[in-house]
């Protein structure tokens, strides 16, 4: 299955593959999110380390779950042949209301198909109050 844009990347491909991940995650559809990395794919997310499409489906379900009303924007950093790295911001609300935003980087390396084989993502969270907050577009759901 081939993944558009592939690699070797551009500057113009690259930032089409970035939206595409952040439109992706957006969706907060795990099944639909899961089918743009490769079945190997190996993850580290903060302190959690993942491999292959059934850890990173159920993992990215329990984070939807968690984190609601989940917005996310992504920004290219940089990138050369088949490799990508971005900075990123996401708002969301626990169970109790408490409203986050989580901000970090992450570093993709991408199969000739155009699916992420890696991806490696540090990030911190913040408290926000809900008057805070930065993303207020419709979500889906």
């Amino acid at each position: 299955m081939l993944r558009h844009p592939l690699p070797p990347f551009t500057h113009e491909t690259a930032i089409e593959k970035v939206r595409l991940a952040e439109d992706g995650w957006n969706s907060r559809d795990a099944a639909r999110v899961t089918q743009a990395y490769s079945d190997d794919s190996i993850w580290r997310n903060r302190n959690v380390f993942l491999r292959g499409h059934d850890e990173i489906e159920a993992f990215l379900s329990g984070k939807w779950d968690k984190e609601r009303q989940y917005r996310l924007i992504k920004e290219l950093w940089a990138f050369s042949g088949n490799r990508i790295a971005v900075r990123y911001a996401y708002e969301w609300h626990d169970a109790d209301g408490q409203w986050w935003r989580s901000y970090g980087n992450e570093n993709w390396e991408f199969d000739e198909d155009g699916r992420m084989r890696e991806r490696h993502a540090s990030l911190n969270d913040l408290q926000i109050s809900e008057t805070d907050r930065l993303a207020h577009w419709a979500a889906p759901r």
